[in-house]
C-alpha cells in the first residue's frame, strides 16, 4: 500500500509531516437478507437485491441498475458494467454518507429507499461562487460544483486527528478548516519526504492537497490531506481550474 504526505505549515515553524497509508478497508461482509420494499422504478435493483445485498464481487444487471443510478446523482461508481467493484463500494460509501446512513461494504435496505428519493448533499458555503470545492469533514464527502450544479459526489478520507511524530516535529492529524483556492497541480505519483500522493491538487502551498491514494477508508486517516480514490484522482483535476477553483473546507 502507498502512503501519503502532507507539510503542516505552523508560523513561524515549518512542520514537515507525514504519513505511511492506513491499513485497508475492512472486508465485505457476509451478504444479508434485506426486507421486499416498494420502490420507484429508479431505485429498483431487481429480484435478487430482494433475496441478498448487493456487495462487492457480484455482478449482473441488478449491480448495473445500481451503477447507472448512482452516476445519474453524481456519484461515480466506474464503469457501468455490472460489475461490483473498488469503484462501485466507493460510491456507494459516498451516497450513504451523503443520506446520513451508516456506510456499509453493502447495499442496505434503508440504501435501496433512499436512492428512490435520495436528498442532496448539503450546500456549506451558499455563495462560494459558481464553481467550487466543498469538502465536509463531518460527512467525510467531496462535492464539486460546476455552474451552482453538482457535477461530482466522492468519499474522502481525511485527518485523523492523532498525534504524531516525524523528522520535521510532531503534530497532529488535522485538516485545516476554512476557505482556499487550488494551487497547483502535480501529474502522477509525487514522491516527498514520507511518502507518496497521486495527482494532488493542492489548495495550501505545497503542503495540502486533494489527491489520489490506493487507501481511502471509511475513516478518517490521513495526516492532514483531503484524499480521494485512485479512479476519481485520475480525472478531477480536469474538473477544476487550477490555479483558482474556491476550496472550502467546513
Amino acid at each position: 500500500m502507498r502512503r501519503l504526505w502532507m507539510s503542516l505549515l505552523v508560523v513561524p515553524v515549518i512542520a514537515v509531516a507525514g504519513a505511511t497509508a492506513a491499513s485497508a478497508s475492512p472486508s465485505a461482509p457476509a451478504a444479508r437478507v434485506m426486507p421486499a420494499a416498494r420502490m420507484g422504478p429508479a431505485a429498483r435493483m431487481g429480484p435478487a437485491a430482494t433475496a441478498r445485498a448487493l456487495q462487492p464481487g457480484m455482478s449482473g444487471a441488478a449491480v448495473k441498475t445500481l451503477q447507472r443510478r448512482l452516476a445519474a446523482l453524481k456519484y461515480y461508481p466506474g464503469s457501468i458494467d455490472g460489475r461490483f467493484g473498488t469503484n462501485t463500494l466507493e460510491a456507494v460509501w459516498a451516497f450513504e454518507e451523503v443520506q446520513g446512513l451508516p456506510a456499509h461494504d453493502y447495499v442496505t435496505s434503508a440504501m435501496q429507499r433512499a436512492l428512490a428519493h435520495p436528498r442532496a448533499p448539503k450546500v456549506l458555503v451558499p455563495h462560494g461562487g459558481a464553481n467550487r470545492v466543498e469538502v465536509s469533514l463531518s460527512r467525510e464527502v467531496l462535492v464539486l460544483y460546476h455552474n451552482n450544479q453538482v457535477e461530482l459526489i466522492s468519499h474522502v478520507s481525511t485527518g485523523g486527528d492523532y498525534y504524531y511524530c516525524s523528522n520535521g516535529g510532531c503534530a497532529y492529524a488535522v485538516t485545516p478548516t476554512g476557505n482556499y483556492r487550488t494551487v497547483v497541480f502535480l501529474p502522477g505519483w509525487v514522491t516527498v519526504p514520507l511518502g507518496e500522493m497521486y495527482n494532488p491538487v493542492f489548495f495550501i502551498g505545497t503542503a495540502f492537497a486533494i489527491h489520489g491514494d490506493t487507501d481511502v477508508p471509511l475513516a478518517p486517516v490521513s495526516h492532514g490531506c483531503v484524499r480521494i480514490p485512485m479512479d476519481i484522482a485520475a480525472f478531477f483535476h480536469k474538473l477544476v481550474t487550477v490555479p483558482g477553483e474556491p476550496v472550502y473546507i467546513r
